[in-house]
Order: structure tokens, then C-alpha cells, then sequence
């Protein structure tokens, strides 16, 4: 089963979570402030991470972020109690792969988590391929540009993968959320504009005048390979 870090500080939602996820049959590990949480996301890897935003010693933000920069792939999922937009923004945008604000469900987690760990161990399809100036591994979830390594988030290549699967076509904003984040019309609309944008710097020559992710206005957006 699925192997999942807790780093929440608040000590009955740490364990209230634990003891839930154990019911359902995962492996859990706990730690409760940021800079254990990421020790233990570095010393060994992780199926899922449960990262809560406040947190002593060092922000979930800051979590999220550091463990990108040093190419920890693991999914992870934020628990804030924030409702703001810019806030679940700002989290997907430093690599989260979802958010969940407190209070939640139970029910609802649950189905986070399954769709999370579904979407990160998906079949990968097509292998190697190129788009604009990257050659895209979307197995083993790598890509490059003149044999240099570019990073990527798993949930934006999760992004450029449905592109590409339906690649000439246009794809609606409301379809990205359905199918890529696999839940309704959350976050927003403008959280797939903003993963646009971040695709677009990493694939386009001028990302001002893109050649590849074109916008098709009112609608969403379509690839052109």
C-alpha cells in the first residue's frame, strides 16, 4: 500500500489523520514542523505527502518549494486553513499537487488522496517526445532542452501530457480541472492560466508570442506540435 508522510503540528490532527489513513490501509509517517518534515521527505521517498501551510520552524510554502528545488518528485497535498485564492495559488505554483482547507471531510480527502495517487502512477503512454524546444520523458517524468534538465512539477507535466495526448485539439479550461486536477471546477480557472504561462517559459522561444500552447480565446487552449 501507498506510503504517506503527516507533517502537520497540531498533535490531534497529526494522529486523527494517522489513525484514519491506517484504517484505510496506508503506511504512515509522521512529523510535526517543517524542518522534519522535509529531513524525512529527503532521507527516503515517500508515495504521498500530507503537507500542512502553518507550521513552527518553516512554513509549508517553504516546504513545498525547498523540496522542489532539491527535485523531490513526491506528491503532495497542502492542508490550510486559508480560503483565499492567492494562497491555494501560490501553493500549487511552488509544486502541491492539490490543496485541501480545513475543516474537510473525511470522504473528501480520501478521494484528494486516491486521486492524487492515481494520477502519479497513471501509465505514461507515449515516452520520449518533443515539444517546441524540450525533448519530454513522460515516463520516467523527465525533460530537457539542449541535454540540459529542466524541472517541471508533476502536476504540470501531468498538464502537458493531456495536451499533448489531444495535441491539435482545443482543450476547455473546465476539462484541464476535470481531467488533470480530476475534481470539478476547483481550483479555478485561472490556476490552469497560470500553469499556461509556466509551460509557456519552458517551451516557447518567446514566451510573449507563443508557437506551441496557443490560446484559443473564451475557450482554453490547444497544442501544436
Amino acid at each position: 500500500m501507498p506510503d504517506i508522510l503527516i507533517i502537520e503540528d497540531e498533535p490531534h490532527m497529526r494522529e486523527g489523520l494517522r489513525d484514519n489513513l491506517v484504517f484505510e490501509g496506508y503506511t504512515v509517517d509522521l512529523a510535526a514542523d517543517g524542518v522534519e518534515g522535509l529531513e524525512k521527505m529527503t532521507a527516503r521517498p515517500y508515495d504521498l505527502v500530507l503537507l500542512d501551510v502553518m507550521l513552527p520552524r518553516m512554513s509549508g510554502f517553504d516546504v513545498c518549494k525547498e523540496a522542489r528545488r532539491r527535485d523531490i518528485r513526491t506528491p503532495i497535498i497542502m492542508l490550510t486553513a486559508r480560503g483565499e485564492e492567492i494562497d491555494k495559488v501560490l501553493g500549487l505554483e511552488y509544486g502541491a499537487d492539490d490543496y485541501v482547507t480545513k475543516p474537510f471531510s473525511l470522504r473528501e480527502l480520501m478521494a484528494r488522496i486516491k486521486a492524487v495517487l492515481r494520477r502519479h502512477q497513471a501509465p505514461a503512454g507515449a515516452a520520449s517526445v518533443s515539444i517546441g524546444r524540450l525533448t519530454v520523458d513522460f515516463e520516467r517524468y523527465e525533460a530537457a532542452s539542449d541535454d540540459a534538465p529542466v524541472a517541471f512539477t508533476h502536476l504540470e507535466f501531468e498538464v502537458l501530457r493531456f495536451l499533448h495526448v489531444h495535441a491539435h485539439q482545443v482543450v476547455s479550461r473546465d476539462t484541464l480541472l476535470a481531467e488533470v486536477w480530476g475534481y470539478g471546477a476547483q481550483p479555478t480557472t485561472r490556476t490552469v492560466d497560470n500553469f499556461i504561462l509556466k509551460l509557456r517559459q519552458k517551451i516557447e522561444d518567446d514566451p510573449a508570442t507563443p508557437r506551441h500552447i496557443l490560446t484559443v480565446h473564451g475557450v482554453g487552449y490547444k497544442l501544436i506540435l
